[in-house]
């Protein structure tokens, strides 16, 4: 972040192990949240097209999994209880990040350019000048939730967040939501710094979980960086530091700790339409040019459910099919960070196994519907 290292550190929005605990379930969330989108984006590739585009976004796709694993770590090692299967985990799309800026919707949608500057806005970097600038203010009228801005009342929040249809509030003040994901990673850092320098001072630590449940690196391969066993302080410092560079870049740049490109900028390479090379600075690729063809995607029905196919029957019964397949895959990797960590592995494989399951989808012209095909609901 922007704010001065002279200036005195501000005092930390969590306070307590269970404010951490809501946090970190909210960045298993915010990762998971990215993925129906971007996977959504993936498939709706015509075979034998956009090759570069397919890699950028299957890339994205698996650190973003690397990410869940790695906030799985964390909650585990301060004694938490990671839980991918609560009612509203999974969102309700379209819907806004949890915690992060609220400016922008993220939908499902066809690989398009429109799916593309989301990617952006969801990987962008942040620009905060001061502390206050860390944090937005819900805009509630602009989500048609009230008319004149207000919040709505406790019991109806918790209402609307359990049915995904408002996700991911920052905990403890809903009124407010980070201005990028990197700032949510900042804050949760200060809590755990907070937190374990009075459990020093007490002669304890925050550091409790059982090291039984840490997904270690043999469990997970990627290509897109090592999961990292969180211990203690350092590693789950380094762990969510890991998560917040992959996606915007280290210290202003373009790479991360482990010399790749961040995220934002392996999507801005499609919008430039041209690589980065090392010595180059941020939105100025200089490196060879890339071709994206903008109409060799199925045209998938933005934000399709499932009453959208009452009218193909068959279609219907393969969206279904569908669900119940990510559920099943979202109960292993629930299990692998719960004590299980060799259903990684699988969970991992079957990610991209969904390919076979959302093809029987998108590639199905929808009765009903003129130019737009069946596609994932993603409704769990």
């Amino acid at each position: 972040m922007s704010v001065s290292e002279s200036e005195p550190a501000p005092d930390p929005e969590i306070k307590t192990i269970e404010e951490l605990y809501d946090y970190l379930y909210k960045g298993l969330q915010l990762e998971h949240a990215t993925l129906p989108p971007y996977l959504t984006a993936l498939y709706s590739l015509r075979p034998g097209t956009n090759s570069d585009a397919r890699h950028v976004i299957r890339v994205v796709a698996v650190e973003e999994m690397l990410h869940l694993t790695l906030v799985a770590n964390v909650l585990n090692a301060v004694g938490g209880k990671p839980d991918l299967t609560k009612p509203g985990f999974v969102p309700n799309y379209p819907t806004r990040l949890p915690c992060g800026p609220d400016y922008f919707d993220v939908h499902l949608r066809p690989f398009s350019r429109e799916a593309l500057d989301t990617f952006l806005k969801i990987e962008k970097p942040p620009e905060p000048a001061a502390e206050e600038d860390r944090f937005v203010p819900m805009d509630w009228a602009a989500l048609g939730l009230t008319s004149d801005g207000a919040p709505p009342p406790p019991e109806k929040m918790a209402e609307l967040e359990e049915s995904g249809t408002v996700f991911g509030l920052v905990p403890g003040d809903p009124t407010r939501r980070f201005s990028s994901i990197g700032e949510f990673y900042e804050e949760i850092i200060r809590g755990i710094n907070h937190l374990e320098d009075q459990a020093r001072q007490a002669g304890t630590t925050i550091f409790t979980g059982d090291p039984a449940r840490q997904v270690t690196p043999e469990y997970f391969y990627s290509g897109g960086g090592d999961v990292i066993e969180v211990t203690g302080r350092d590693t789950a410092v380094a762990a969510l530091t890991l998560v917040a560079e992959q996606g915007e870049g280290l210290h202003g740049g373009i790479y991360d700790s482990q010399d790749e490109l961040a995220h934002y900028y392996r999507f801005q390479q499609l919008e430039k339409g041209r690589y980065y090379q090392k010595g180059d600075k941020p939105n100025d690729p200089t490196g060879p040019l890339l071709h994206v063809d903008w109409d060799a995607a199925y045209p998938v029905k933005p934000d399709i459910k499932l009453t959208d196919l009452s009218r193909d029957p068959e279609v219907r019964a393969a969206a279904e099919e569908f669900n119940q397949f990510y559920a099943t895959f979202l109960t292993n990797i629930n299990l692998a960070y719960n004590g299980q960590p060799d259903l990684l592995l699988k969970a991992v494989w079957e990610m991209f196994r969904v390919r076979d399951s959302m093809n029987r989808l998108i590639r199905n012209p929808l009765t009903g519907h003129p130019g737009k095909n069946a596609g994932p609901t993603f409704e769990i």
